[in-house]
C-alpha cells in the first residue's frame, strides 16, 4: 500500500472518499472494542486513523461528522449492574505522542484564547493512572453513589463494591459542597497484584494479565465481599458535578479532595510553559518503573476553571487537557494464522494468530494486521517471525517480518476473494469519481451471509443500541443458528412463538426459567425505545451514535425521518434537508438515502415497526425560548468561537444547520457575514447579532 496522499494534495472527492472509509473504519474498531471486547488495532494505530480523520476534516470542513471517532467514550456497561446515568459525561482525552504535539497543545491553547506568548498560562501536569475510571457521589458529605465510566454517559453502579476500599472515605471531612461529585481511578499496585495472583495460582484459578484488569475484575464483582478481599486503591482528580466548587482552579481544587480526606496522588505540579511540561514528563517517565503502579503517561490540563470552561469542549475530549502517552512497546513472536472476520457491513478483517508473547506485561496472542494492501505491502507470510508492537491496553498490530528468520518454504499470502461465511465474492469497490478502489474487501451476499446478519442482529441488540439484557452476542448466535432469530422483528415475536412451541426456552441447557422470563421481560422493555438509540441500532453506514442522535432531534419522528430518506434522490430538496443538518454533510446523507430507500431494508423496518414504536428524544432544553429552532451562525462571532456557539445551542434544544433554507428559523450574524445572511434576507429568516443571541440564550454581558 502507497504512503497516504498528503492531505494539502488531496482533491474533494478524494477527500470525501477516504474521510467516509477512515470514519467506517474507525467505527467498526470502536465496535469491536466496546461491544465486543474483542478489539483487532493498536491504540497506536487507533490514534493514528483518528488523526488522518481530524486532518481531512480540517482541511475539507465541507466533509466535518464527527461522528465516527469524537463521541466514543469508553466501553459500554456491563449487563449485570445497575446502570447509572452521569449528571455530567465522563468523557476522554485526546493524546499526544511527541514533544512537537506538546508544543502545538500549548499553542492552540493561546491562540484560543487570545493569549500571547509572553502571557502567563498555568497548567497543571500529573501521572495517568492505567487503572479504571471511576465516579464518586458525595451528598451532604456522604458517599451515596459509585459508577464507573462506562460508555460516558451511563456507567455500572458499583456502589457497593466502591464501599469496600479503605482509602475511599464513606464520609467527607470538613465541609464539602452539597454535592460534590468526585472521579478518579481505582488502581492496583504492583506488590498487590502479584500476592493477589499468588493466591488465585494457589487455589488454581485464573491469573489476571495485568494490575488494570486485575483491579476492573475486582471492582465489577457482583459480590461486595470478594471485592472487600482485593487490595484497591484510589486517587481523585477530577469532577463531576458539584453544587459549588470549593476552588477556582485545579489544583486548587486536588487540594481540596486531600482536605476532605480523598487520597490525590503527590506527583502533580504547576507548570507554566511547554518545556516545564516536558521536563515533568521526562521526570516522571524516569520514575515510572519505581512508582509501585502502573501509568501509561502524563496529563496536561489548564489550571484556570475559567479558562476551561472558555476553551470547552471539541468532540470527544476537553481543548484544555491531554494525555502524554509513553511510547509502544515491542516483541517478537511466530505468526501463525491469519483468520479472516467478516463485521456487518461486510468488511473482510485479517486477524494475526500468534504464538502467545508477553508484550508490557501482558500476554497477547492476536494481533491486527489491517486489510490486504497492508500485508502485501509488508509482505507479512504465515510462519514468519514477526515483530509486533502494544500501546495501551488494546490488542497489538504486526509492525513486519523478521526477514533473517523467514522459513525457506513460505509463500506469500493470498488475500481471500471469497466470503469464508457465505462463499459470496468479496470485492473492492470501485469509487465512480476517482477510479480508486476501496481499501476495505466487502462480501457482496449482504443478504444471504450469515455473518453479516449476525453481526448486525448483535449490533441491534447491544448496550449502545436497544440494550437488550440477556440477548448478548452468544445467545444471538445460537439463536440464529437454530432459526429463532434471523431478522430484528424475530426478537420481540420470540416469546409469542415460544408460548406456541412445544420446545421451550426453558428446557434449552443454560436456560431455566427465571432466565427466560428476564430475557423476555428485557425485549419487552425495550419495545418503545429513544428514537435515537432506534436509528443507531438500524446499523446505517455512518450512522453511529452521535449523527443517531442528530437526526433523531432533526426530525422528531421515525415517521418523519423515513418519509424525508425515502425521497432524498441525490440532488433533490430532501437530501438538502439531510446534508443540511450540521455536523453529517454529503456521506451520512447519502448512506441514509441509501438505507432507506433499498426495498429489503423497507420490509425489515415494516415488520419491525409492527412491534416497536420509537419515541421522541427527551429536548435538552424544552423550556428555552430556542427549544425546537433551526439556527445558522454565520460570520466572525467575537464573545465565543463558532463551535462554542453551536454547542451552546444545541445544549439549549436547538437545531444547528449549516446553511440557511426556508426551514431556517433563527440566524445569528457577525461581523463578515455573506452569502447565508444574504439567502436569509431573500427568505424573510430572522437575523440576529452575536450580542442579542448571548441575550436570547440567557448569557448577557
Amino acid at each position: 500500500m502507497k504512503k497516504p496522499t498528503p492531505i494539502d494534495r488531496l482533491d474533494a472527492a478524494q477527500a470525501r472518499r477516504e474521510y467516509a472509509r477512515l470514519g467506517e473504519e474507525i467505527a467498526e474498531h470502536d465496535r469491536r472494542y466496546y461491544a465486543e471486547d474483542a478489539p483487532t488495532i493498536s491504540d497506536a494505530d487507533y490514534d493514528a486513523l483518528r488523526r488522518r480523520y481530524e486532518a481531512i476534516e480540517a482541511a475539507f470542513p465541507e466533509l466535518a461528522t464527527p461522528e465516527s471517532l469524537t463521541k466514543r467514550v469508553g466501553a459500554a456497561p456491563a449487563e449485570k449492574f445497575a446502570k447509572i446515568r452521569h449528571r455530567a459525561p465522563m468523557l476522554s482525552l485526546g493524546n499526544v505522542f511527541s514533544d512537537e504535539e506538546v508544543v502545538d497543545f500549548v499553542i492552540r491553547v493561546r491562540r484560543f484564547l487570545g493569549l500571547g506568548p509572553d502571557a502567563p498560562l498555568a497548567i497543571t501536569a500529573e501521572p495517568k493512572i492505567d487503572g479504571l475510571s471511576c465516579s464518586l457521589r458525595f451528598e451532604k458529605g456522604e458517599l451515596v453513589q459509585a459508577a464507573t465510566r462506562g460508555d460516558g454517559f451511563e456507567g455500572e453502579d458499583v456502589t457497593a463494591n466502591v464501599r469496600t476500599i479503605g482509602e475511599i472515605p464513606h464520609r467527607l471531612k470538613d465541609d464539602p459542597p452539597e454535592i460534590f461529585e468526585v472521579r478518579g481511578e481505582v488502581y492496583m499496585t504492583h506488590a498487590d497484584f502479584a500476592a493477589l495472583n499468588a493466591r488465585q495460582g494457589e487455589v488454581g484459578k485464573t491469573l489476571f494479565a495485568n494490575p488494570r484488569n486485575a483491579a476492573a475484575g475486582s471492582l465489577r464483582q457482583l459480590d461486595p465481599s470478594i471485592t472487600a478481599q482485593r487490595p484497591l486503591h484510589f486517587f481523585a482528580y477530577a469532577w463531576g458535578e458539584v453544587s459549588a466548587a470549593p476552588a477556582d482552579a485545579q489544583m486548587g481544587m486536588v487540594a481540596a479532595f486531600k482536605h476532605f480526606g480523598l487520597p490525590v496522588n503527590p506527583l502533580m505540579v504547576l507548570c507554566h510553559s511547554a518545556e516545564d511540561l516536558l521536563a515533568h514528563y521526562r521526570q516522571i517517565e524516569q520514575m515510572r518503573a519505581s512508582l509501585g503502579y502502573d501509568i501509561d503517561g502524563v496529563v496536561y490540563k489548564v489550571d484556570s476553571l475559567a479558562l476551561q470552561a472558555r476553551l470547552g469542549f471539541v468532540s470527544r475530549s476537553p481543548r484544555w487537557a491531554a494525555a502524554h502517552k509513553f511510547p509502544a512497546e515491542k516483541a517478537m513472536t511466530i505468526l501463525r494464522g491469519i483468520e479472516i472476520q467478516v463485521g456487518r457491513t461486510g468488511a473482510l478483517t485479517p486477524v494475526a494468530r500468534l504464538d502467545p508473547v508477553t508484550v508490557g506485561g501482558v500476554v497477547v496472542a492476536n494481533a491486527t494486521l489491517h486489510n490486504e494492501d497492508e500485508i502485501a505491502r509488508k509482505d507479512i507470510r504465515i510462519g514468519d517471525t514477526v515483530t509486533i508492537q502494544r500501546a495501551g491496553d488494546v490488542i497489538p498490530q504486526v509492525l513486519g517480518p523478521v526477514l533473517a528468520k523467514r522459513p525457506r518454504d513460505s509463500k506469500p499470502y493470498v488475500f481471500p476473494h471469497i466470503c469464508p461465511v457465505c462463499g459470496s465474492a468479496a470485492v473492492r469497490e470501485i469509487d465512480e469519481k476517482t477510479g480508486a478502489a476501496d481499501v476495505v474487501r466487502r462480501c457482496t451476499g449482504r443478504l444471504v451471509c450469515a455473518a453479516q446478519a449476525v453481526e448486525g442482529l448483535k449490533h441491534f441488540a447491544s448496550r449502545n443500541a436497544l440494550d437488550i439484557e440477556g440477548l448478548g452476542d452468544k445467545q444471538i448466535e445460537q439463536f440464529f443458528r437454530d432459526g429463532l432469530i434471523k431478522t430484528p422483528a424475530d426478537i420481540f415475536t420470540l416469546e409469542a412463538r415460544d408460548r406456541a412451541s412445544l420446545k421451550k426456552l426453558r428446557d434449552r441447557e443454560g436456560y431455566g426459567e427465571t432466565s427466560v422470563r428476564n430475557l423476555f421481560a428485557a425485549i419487552e422493555a425495550r419495545r418503545a425505545p429513544p428514537l435515537n438509540r432506534f436509528i443507531y441500532a438500524l446499523g446505517i453506514r455512518h450512522v453511529g451514535e452521535t449523527n443517531a442522535r442528530r437526526l433523531a432531534r432533526h426530525f422528531g419522528s421515525f415517521e418523519a425521518l423515513r418519509a424525508v430518506a425515502r425521497t432524498a434522490s441525490e440532488g433533490s430538496e430532501a437530501r438538502a434537508e439531510i446534508n443540511n443538518i450540521e455536523g453529517l454533510g454529503d456521506v451520512v446523507a447519502e448512506a441514509v438515502a441509501d438505507f432507506f430507500t433499498e426495498e429489503h431494508n423497507e420490509g425489515v423496518l415494516d415488520a419491525l415497526l409492527e412491534h416497536v414504536r420509537p419515541q421522541p428524544m427527551e429536548a435538552i432544553a424544552s423550556t428555552s425560548p430556542v427549544a425546537g429552532k433551526t439556527i445558522v451562525f454565520t460570520g466572525s462571532l467575537e464573545r465565543m468561537t463558532r463551535d462554542e456557539a453551536k454547542a451552546q445551542a444545541e445544549r439549549l434544544g436547538a437545531k444547528v444547520a449549516a446553511s440557511v433554507s426556508k426551514k431556517t428559523d433563527l440566524v445569528v450574524a457577525g461581523p463578515g457575514a455573506g452569502s447565508k445572511l444574504a439567502k436569509a434576507a431573500e427568505l424573510g429568516v430572522e437575523t440576529i447579532s452575536e450580542e442579542e443571541w448571548l441575550k436570547l440564550a440567557g448569557q448577557e454581558g
